[in-house]
């Protein structure tokens, strides 16, 4: 196959031509700006002006809201332990093959606590406490830091109105990570400049405007407590009491604030241009006022766990981004479609862009991200570790590996505790949460702690740098991860003496969250993603000179063949009524995983090309789907030679295919945006273009070889 085209890509051309522009304001349409560790999402005015609006604004076509948060990686809250509830509180145990095994379970999703039948059936005599259950899944959340925006007033002081700005237009410059905002108040214009430096936690504005020199503009700061709704900014601007602001001089242009909210507590900085005041005008609210007479006037907002030492000046501010984001540009891969007949190529082109762009400011940090990355909360701001693998793997493809490593030291953390709960249900190894916080303790769910597919993500992680890398330091680096991964898969396959093999669950709920766990054995995808886990860790250990594990090798020569019914494979082979049963076919049709997001060694081209196509005619893809089935659905139809199927995958029409005009691919009301499908469409888009192990020696495999589609790209790797 062709390494790439020859011909460079104008990177600055392909990139800006796709800059989110904003001519009114909508719930669904504010802006981000970030550094993968911190990120700040700013309303038309550029900061933090209204946000109200994206509160509880509203749009028929698509309902929902994007609230407007300022959040960092670090930056948590948990309400006080009063009653010292512990995870054990939340333990249901769960018969695997006669040994009971505990589960941090929680009432059903459909209903509240309180109408939960709490009593353990494997244990009569105990009780789970839904008290404690509510609050060890609340806890820790993520916490909005602050709210940065403009004071507008009319010339008798009255307060101006959003729908009182006069010709709003934004842009994000992503080529500098700039956000240009424009309007008018009176017909005065007013011009804000918005950055987040690429290194540090710091927001930086410009303010341009004649209405500063009479008072009319100021920029204000608000703190709110800690707030445990599921979804939310991550803010309650209601509980004033409930925490302090304590601020300090700190020169003559500079402010430090002391934030504690119970036993958590981070610093603020303020600097302000000459001639400028800041002043505190309620609990945890200041004013930034401009200097008499002034015409401009510039803000940072700098936050940290610990104290702050001297912060940048926001035209330092302003060259970092520039540099970083042309760096970040410049490096990397790119694909350009601008050659293509096919009139949807320009709307796939952005959607990759923009994707870039999104996953690098939301999912490149220290932790894995939450599926609503640092933008507003989802599941308390809690991230998914079977989600890990959608937000980020496709940093590796894209020639930022970098990006994807930041976050692996997690696993490194969390190792201890991810033995321990392997020891407690009786396995070996590491067997990794699924919906956690920084302390890695899986939350109590009916469904998430029961998922096993992301048990094999770390080991495919680590593959995906060892491929870039080939090198003894990668694979000492991820030694203990890769193994320990593999001790838990094969310790979890359950020998059946009367079929000759080995069976993964019950108790287990697969990637398609619809089957209970105490009914239902092996699901397709995960099948075929431990044979892949499985077989990986032994080549880690014939690199890393060790002999290949007698037992992992057992496991694998006697995995059961993928389940199938009819001539198709089938969700599982407890389930195996998939396409006679209409209750079979919703949420994520992850029986197509098993040859497109892996190689499939255990199953078969053409079968799977028909179960593509069942899948494709009978799925309730309407309402019933989420944002990464459709590259999943991408990434099969390529292995299976459809490459127009592939395409069609991409820009499906279905609603939850949604992408914003600020690049973020929607889901649902409550679910506005959703970065496993940004990642996702990255992840496919990659493989598509530079193929993958075994594809065709063609430029570009993996979309239509007729001519309708012009497919130049540069520093993408092939997928395994």
């Amino acid at each position: 196959m062709p390494d790439e085209i020859s011909a460079p890509i104008d990177r600055r051309r392909l990139v800006t031509r796709h800059n989110p522009t904003v001519r009114q304001p909508t719930p669904l349409s504010p802006l981000t700006v970030g550094n993968g560790e911190f990120a700040f999402t700013a309303d038309i005015t550029g900061l933090q002006t209204f946000p109200g609006f994206y509160e509880t604004g509203g749009d028929p076509a698509l309902p929902g809201v994007i609230p407007l948060g300022t959040q960092a990686q670090w930056g948590w809250h948990s309400f006080p332990n009063l009653h010292g509830f512990h995870q054990e509180q939340a333990f249901r145990y769960y018969d695997t093959y006669g040994r009971p095994a505990p589960y941090p379970v929680s009432p059903s999703p459909h209903g509240p606590a309180a109408a939960w039948s709490a009593r353990d059936p494997a244990q009569p005599d105990r009780r789970v406490d839904p008290v404690a259950v509510d609050w060890l899944r609340a806890n820790p959340h993520r916490l909005d830091l602050g709210r940065l925006g403009l004071v507008l007033r009319h010339v008798d002081g009255a307060p101006v109105a959003l729908p009182e700005l006069g010709d709003p237009h934004q842009t994000l410059d992503l080529w500098t990570g700039t956000l240009i905002s424009r309007f008018s108040v009176d017909g005065e214009p007013v011009l804000v400049h918005t950055w987040v430096h690429p290194a540090l936690d710091l927001v930086a504005v410009r303010v341009e405007s004649l209405l500063l020199a009479s008072g009319r503009i100021s920029l204000s700061l608000a703190f709110p407590y800690g707030s445990a709704t599921h979804t939310g900014s991550g803010g309650d601007w209601n509980a004033p009491e409930r925490h302090q602001t304590q601020p300090s001089q700190h020169g003559p242009r500079r402010a430090d604030l002391l934030r504690t909210l119970d036993a958590d507590r981070y610093h603020v900085a303020v600097a302000w241009s000459p001639e400028g005041a800041l002043q505190e005008v309620g609990p945890h609210s200041f004013v930034v006022m401009p200097g008499a007479g002034q015409k401009a006037i510039e803000c940072a907002v700098a936050f940290s766990q610990g104290p702050l030492g001297d912060l940048p000046t926001v035209a330092e501010t302003a060259s970092a981004c520039r540099a970083h984001w042309e760096r970040f540009w410049s490096a990397g891969g790119a694909i350009d479609l601008s050659g293509s007949a096919d009139p949807r190529a320009a709307e796939l082109e952005r959607r990759i862009v923009l994707s870039q762009y999104l996953t690098a400011i939301q999912c490149a940090g220290s932790l894995p991200p939450q599926e609503t990355g640092l933008t507003f909360n989802s599941w308390y701001g809690k991230f998914h570790l079977e989600m890990h693998w959608w937000h980020a793997a496709h940093f590796a493809l894209w020639g930022r590996a970098e990006l994807l490593e930041r976050s692996l030291g997690y696993y490194d953390r969390i190792l201890p505790g991810a033995q321990e709960t392997a020891r407690r249900q009786g396995y070996t190894g590491a067997r990794w949460p699924k919906m956690v916080g920084p302390d890695g303790l899986d939350s109590p769910s009916p469904i998430g702690p029961f998922l096993i597919w992301q048990q094999p993500h770390p080991i495919y992680y680590a593959e995906l740098l060892y491929r870039l890398r080939g090198d003894r330091q990668t694979l000492e680096r991820y030694r203990a991860i890769v193994l320990e991964t593999a001790e838990f898969m094969s310790s979890f396959a359950v020998w059946i003496e009367s079929a000759g093999c080995y069976r993964l669950g019950p108790p287990l709920i697969p990637a398609q969250e619809t089957y209970r766990a105490e009914e239902t054995w092996d699901p397709t995808f995960e099948l075929e993603y431990w044979s892949w886990g499985l077989a990986t860790a032994q080549s880690w250990r014939e690199r890393l000179g060790l002999a290949r594990d007698e037992r992992w090798d057992h496991v694998l020569r006697h995995l059961p063949p993928l389940p199938m019914a009819g001539g198709m494979y089938v969700n599982a082979g407890s389930h195996p009524h998939t396409f006679t049963d209409k209750s079979q076919r919703n949420d994520h049709p992850s029986l197509l995983g098993a040859l497109g997001i892996l190689p499939g060694a255990l199953a078969d081209r053409e079968t799977m090309r028909r179960t593509l196509h069942r899948v494709l005619e009978t799925w309730r893809w309407q309402d019933k789907t989420w944002g990464w089935d459709y590259p999943m659905t991408a990434m099969t139809a390529a292995r299976v030679g459809e490459p127009g199927l592939a395409v069609d995958a991409l820009l499906s029409p279905n609603p939850r295919n949604t992408y914003l005009p600020n690049g973020h691919n929607y889901n649902r009301e409550g679910l506005t945006i959703y970065l496993p499908g940004n990642g996702g469409l990255l992840m496919a888009a990659a493989m598509m273009a530079a193929g993958w192990d075994g594809a065709p020696e063609v430029n570009a495999p993996g979309f239509p070889q007729d001519g309708s589609w012009s497919v130049r790209w540069e520093g993408l790797q092939r997928m395994p």
